[in-house]
């Protein structure tokens, strides 16, 4: 399937359409299906090329199972990602042999922990050159500088690309994580919370550097994470996840300004304030997150949101237009006032 798209001046290089994602629960000696864990639900959006898209939400909430399903890495239950090559829409689903292969080139990931991600038993050199070797794309002197132009270009030294990982901090781990991929110049780099496990003064390290390769190279960022200031500070656009939903998807700013959904208030109350002299109001929701294998009818977020009515836990919210690109799934959206906290962050 082939489409061609674009919204406005800006050149849309990924769209995801109704994409869904269920494990199926085996039990019994035969194996039988009894249900299913639904990790991913009906999520649609796009992202523009050479923007930086955030995805938040709890841990469980589905952002690294959507990641996986868009680089294929777990095949898709319905729905469509569609991926810009050569001007056109391409439906990555569709592709197989040589062509996902290729495709492969232009779409790469960050993993999380910077420390299982690295085999132990291969060189820098070796991690960083594997992908250029699958690829043949370059062999001899010719892959040695290229790995040593990698490691430059992420802040690394060129000597140490004949140590093992062991040798390096966690911070500069991720760093080889992010030459390894970039090795292959894509266009779209999946972040699948890149800075979780650093400590706090590396994780300002570790953004800056993305950033200045974003604006290097062109390159479009999703970023998964859960921490709501550092999605702020790198993401044009954030899109707020619930049990395997999209609650919530709006500009950067606007999100700390003027949230519409009361599970984005209450992820914004849980960031600490920086001011000492100013006092939040820690919105605890009660209840633990429903089972994904047995969502609530109606708005999933029902059972814990302190704001919620009868129409809730009976009819499952549209998504709505709050304008400025501002949109939400919400029956009340429009009857609430929220508290933003871009001031305290």
């Amino acid at each position: 399937m082939k489409t061609d798209m674009t919204d406005g001046n800006d050149t849309v290089i990924l769209e995801i359409k109704n994409l869904t994602k269920h494990f199926p629960i085996y039990r019994g000696f035969l194996r039988r299906i009894v249900g299913n864990v639904q990790a991913v639900n009906n999520v649609s959006f796009s992202v523009k090329s050479g923007e930086t898209l955030g995805i938040v939400g709890e841990s469980g909430c589905g952002k690294t199972t959507l990641a996986r399903v868009i680089l294929r890495a777990y095949e898709a239950t319905s729905g469509e990602v569609l991926y810009r090559q050569n001007g056109e829409m391409i439906n990555i689903f569709s592709l197989k042999g040589q062509e996902l292969k290729k495709l492969r080139r232009d779409m790469q990931i960050i993993f999380q922990d910077p420390f299982s991600s690295l085999n132990p038993r291969k060189t820098v050199m070796e991690i960083i050159a594997e992908p250029l070797r699958i690829h043949g794309i370059s062999r001899g002197q010719e892959l040695k500088l290229r790995v040593g132009e990698l490691l430059e270009l992420v802040g690394l030294n060129v000597k140490h690309m004949n140590r093992y990982p062991n040798a390096f901090s966690g911070g500069q781990r991720q760093r080889i994580g992010i030459a390894r991929a970039l090795a292959l110049r894509p266009k779209l780099v999946i972040c699948d919370e890149p800075v979780s496990a650093l400590d706090v003064s590396v994780q300002a390290q570790v953004i800056n550097l993305l950033e200045d390769l974003q604006n290097e190279l062109g390159l479009t960022y999703l970023f998964i994470a859960h921490d709501l200031s550092v999605v702020e500070h790198i993401s044009d656009r954030i899109v707020v996840m619930y049990l395997g939903s999209i609650v919530e998807m709006v500009p950067a700013q606007e999100l700390y300004k003027n949230p519409k959904h009361p599970y984005t208030e209450a992820l914004l109350s849980a960031v600490p304030s920086i001011d000492p002299n100013t006092h939040k109001t820690r919105i605890i929701l009660p209840g633990e997150i429903p089972n994904p294998s047995d969502p609530p009818p109606g708005c999933k977020f029902h059972t814990r949101c302190r704001y919620a009515r009868e129409i809730c836990s009976k009819e499952t919210p549209k998504w709505r237009d709050m304008g400025n690109d501002h949109y939400v799934a919400c029956h009340l959206a429009d009857q609430l006032t929220l508290q933003g906290i871009t001031n305290n962050l």
